[in-house]
Formats: structure tokens, sequence, C-alpha cells
């Protein structure tokens, strides 16, 4: 059968693929889970794909990570894509036990800086504090990457430059992809132009902290997560770590072969070049399984910016329990549960605990007069916290 990924496959597989086939694409062999940990713990760098938001994707981490650990105890380490350099104090402090789960995500800013459910990653990155295993934060703050999108490298000014890795922006495959991506969009050549600058930055940034650690820890092995299309083809981080540093890598990626409804409208309507390279090294296929938090939400829009008392609300979700308990927009949330909030986190952690169920005491400002309300959560689609 054809690849599903349009990739160079000297041996397609004979038959049509399951769930949970794991296949080596050089070879075309359908391989067992124990076969697959056995090849990857002989690599240096692990490199494994994901999507996101699909459940799948992470316990094939954890599993990998649980491996390498076992085959390696002592000399592995977890390179995150959804960490920057500047959160790197708040992962070494929650590997050493220093904080609390509250403490690290408010001091990772985890909430600000990355769109996916703290859910999906919390068992990776409770294993690594159990076990000892360094956590490195790969990627560069928001805010570089948004001055690197708006203004061609050659226009930024030298206190932004000296924050830039090396920087290569002759891959073509890379650039066929962008503009494959954004065709579909109908994008013109400055929004390429502009999201090519930001990906290559990412995956630049990224590279140099794999290359940087594993150069200083010969002997380590590292797994990089990170979003697909940053390990698929090669091109993304791993051509760009070996430009640095020639060791061996593998490549490990997903395929879904069943997608719920809900998930259709996520995926990209690309057909992508006929890449000369292989996808990945290892397709593992999956189903794009729908995320079901545990957690609730209080459906509000919050404003902590100015030096007023309480967590001002700009906005309530229709249908919302905050709705449901009369919060209304322009009140200020001063407590729940009887705990003073001191800023937006207390209140996002406070809710985020909660269960479908479960209920709370508000204590609000409205005009002048003090209210207290209760509110009881029930599961819902709200969008905010």
């Amino acid at each position: 059968m054809p690849s599903p990924w349009d990739s160079a496959e000297p041996y397609p597989p004979k038959r049509n693929p399951r769930l949970g086939d794991i296949v080596h694409t050089a070879t075309g062999h359908l391989l067992t889970e124990r076969q697959l940990l056995d090849n990857l713990v002989r690599f240096p760098l692990v490199y494994v794909g994901e999507v996101h938001d699909n459940p799948a994707s992470h316990r094939l981490q954890l599993l990998i990570i649980k491996a390498l650990h076992a085959s390696n105890p002592g000399k592995v380490v977890l390179g995150m894509e959804m960490f920057n350099y500047e959160q790197q104090q708040a992962l070494d402090q929650w590997v050493n036990g220093e904080l609390s789960e509250k403490e690290f995500l408010r001091e990772s800013r985890w909430f600000s800086n990355w769109a996916a459910d703290y859910e999906l990653y919390q068992e990776l990155l409770e294993f690594c504090r159990q076990q000892q295993i360094p956590v490195i934060g790969l990627n560069v703050p928001r805010a570089l990457g948004h001055q690197v999108s708006m203004t061609p490298l050659d226009q930024l000014d030298s206190e932004t430059r000296a924050k830039l890795p090396e920087m290569d922006m002759s891959d073509p495959y890379q650039r066929a992809m962008i503009e494959k991506i954004f065709e579909v969009h109908g994008a013109g050549s400055k929004m390429v132009d502009s999201f090519f600058r930001r990906q290559t930055l990412w995956d630049e940034s990224m590279a140099h902290g794999v290359a940087d650690y594993m150069r200083q820890n010969p002997r380590h092995q590292m797994m990089v997560v990170a979003g697909g299309w940053h390990v698929r083809y090669g091109f993304g981080i791993p051509r760009r770590v070996h430009r640095r540093l020639p060791i061996p890598y593998v490549l490990v990626g997903e395929y879904h072969l069943e997608i719920p409804t809900e998930k259709e409208n996520q995926l990209m309507d690309v057909t992508m070049p006929s890449f000369p390279m292989r996808a990945v090294d290892y397709l593992v296929y999956q189903e794009y399984e729908v995320f079901e938090a545990k957690g609730v939400k209080l459906g509000v829009l919050l404003d902590d910016s100015d030096d007023e008392v309480g967590i001002g609300i700009t906005g309530v979700s229709p249908g919302s329990a905050a709705e449901r308990a009369g919060i209304e927009k322009g009140d200020r949330i001063l407590s729940f549960d009887g705990n003073t909030l001191a800023d937006s986190f207390d209140l996002i952690y406070a809710t985020r605990i909660k269960r479908a169920g479960d209920s709370a005491t508000i204590e609000l400002l409205r005009g002048e007069l003090k209210q207290t309300l209760e509110v009881i959560f029930t599961p819902q689609p709200d969008k905010h916290p």
C-alpha cells in the first residue's frame, strides 16, 4: 500500500495498517512494542513527534522515556518544545522537588506560554520528577518569536540579532512544506516569509539547546518531544542538531488511522510535496483521541493588570458555571473557597483542581457591594478559566 505520508518508503507493508501497528519504515517490517523500545534505547537522540492534543501521543512519550530510563538510569534527559530557556530555573526546581505543582505552573507561566492542557503532559513531567530526569526547555520566548516573524533578519536591531542562534534559512524542503500549508489559506509571500523565519527560529533554537546539552553530556540520552512538523522528515530539529553535533538519532512519528468527527476540522487539508526522505524511522498507527480534561472551567475572562483589589471580570461565557452562579462582567473576584486571590493565576489554578459536581464559594465586589456566590461546576466546553 502507498505510504500514508507519500514519503520515500522502499518496502511498504503488505497489508493495510491496524491501530497499534508499529512499522520500521526502512524495511516495512512490523514490530512489537518491545522491539520498538529495544531499538530506541540504542540511540543517543530519540525524537518523538506529537499531536499536541492527542492523549495517545503523550502515552507513547511516557512509554519511551520509561524504557530509556530503565536501560540507562541516571543518564536520560527530556528536551521539550513546550518550554523555553527562560523557564529553565522552574524546570530544574520542579525536577529537584523544590516546587509544588501550583508553584511550578506559576513560575513556569504554563498557562500563558503553552496552549495545550497541562493534564496532557502531567504524567510525563511527574515521572521526570520522580526519577530525577532533567527537563530542558528548548524553545524561545514568545516575544522573540514575534519579533523575528515581523521583521526580516537583516533588519533586526543588534540586540535582537545577538539573541538568535545560528540560522540556516536555505532548507528547500522545509520551505516547500510551509508554502504548501499557506497555499491552502491563500497567503501571500510576505506571510510565508514571516512564518518561515519563525519556524526556522524555533527549530534552530531547539537544535542549539539539544546540541549544547549533548556536547556537555556525551554519555547521556535525550528524548526530544515536539510537534510533528519539527521532527517529520528530519529537516526541522534533527538535521539542524546534526549540523552542530553529528551523532546518531532516530525519528518516531504517528499516523492517525481513526479520526473522530469533532477533530476533522482541526486537520489541514494539505497535499505535501513528495519529499525524497522517509518521514520517520518508526511509524506508530494511532487513533486521534478526543482529550477529555478532568478539570472544569469557570467561564470568565480575567484582567488583573490594574492596582485595584481583586481580579477583574471582563467577560462571562454564555451557559457557563460563572453565568449560572450570577457572576457578571465588571465584577471583581476577591476570594475562592475562602482563599484570597493575589492574581489571575490563583483563580485559574483553584478552578483547575475542581471536578464536575464540585462547588466553590466565591466572594466578589460589584460596585461597592460585596457578595458571596456559590458556583456549581459541570462538564462543559467553556474556553475561558
